[in-house]
């Protein structure tokens, strides 16, 4: 009997020495964690800070799936697409993107559009730095980026320039190596700043160039999209892929496909 109880002693207190350790091992990992933390200060990883969502392009229609392929292959540097809104051009342009910088493919996201308002709407002097001057254009762009990462995170990328807000017009003479740069809403560019832009391409870096040639504010030879596509149509060019969607590629609503026939002239 004497025997027993202090068999059960020595296992009691073997378990109470074993709760004690690990608690002691569990306050130490936190201070551990809350020194580096400390340490680091407002440091951050830009590989390491992303929300958990993977990046998955899945295409939802045949070109969709063309405009993918050419996305994610490395031999097309300049890859465009254009066609009717919610065809996902712009979408699947950023999440590509998105998904080379976390695959270390690239060392910076490049986003860039013209700077034109819609029709006769008048914008005026915007205060504030370039990042918000230019933050009614490149919105959308900021949209798809949120999916991805938070506020703060953004931020960040922009203030260490892996993410970088670029006018057409302060891109020239610039060269962008080991990069990403997306190119939205070109329909409204001209020639010339169409063919600025591709020449600014450098090693290891690739330019998407999307837009939608029949919601142009210019037309005509003016249009950079239209002329481009053009240019292309006569001449193929190795290292460079085209991408037109239709309306039966539209993806955001299936009225759209209604409104914008309902205005086709």
């Amino acid at each position: 009997m004497i025997l027993c109880r202090a068999v059960n002693t020595c296992v009691v207190f073997k378990r109470a020495t074993n709760l004690f350790f690990n608690e002691e091992k569990r306050l130490s990992k936190a201070k551990r964690l809350r020194r580096q933390h400390q340490h680091e200060g407002n440091t951050i990883n830009f590989q390491q800070a992303v929300k958990t969502r993977h990046i998955e392009l899945i295409p939802k229609s045949r070109n969709q799936e063309k405009y993918i392929l050419d996305l994610l292959d490395t031999s097309k540097h300049i890859v465009i697409g254009h066609g009717p809104a919610g065809t996902g051009k712009t979408y699947l342009a950023m999440q590509a993107a998105i998904k080379a910088f976390r695959n270390h493919e690239c060392d910076k996201i490049v986003l860039t559009r013209p700077a034109v308002g819609v029709e006769d709407e008048k914008h005026g002097f915007l205060p504030g730095t370039l990042e918000q001057k230019m933050e009614p254009w490149t919105r959308p762009l900021f949209d798809i980026l949120r999916l991805y990462y938070n506020a703060k995170e953004i931020q960040h990328f922009i203030e260490e320039g892996v993410i970088e807000i670029s006018p057409l017009a302060f891109m020239r003479g610039r060269t962008f190596n080991n990069s990403w740069i997306v190119a939205d809403e070109m329909q409204n560019a001209t020639p010339g700043q169409v063919k600025m832009l591709m020449t600014r391409i450098g090693e290891h870096s690739k330019i998407v160039i999307t837009g939608d040639i029949e919601q142009a504010d210019r037309q005509g030879a003016n249009n950079g999209l239209l002329d481009l596509c053009n240019r292309l149509t006569e001449t193929s060019v190795h290292g460079m892929s085209v991408c037109g969607f239709e309306g039966k590629d539209i993806q955001r609503h299936p009225i759209i496909d209604s409104v914008l026939n309902l205005y086709r002239d």
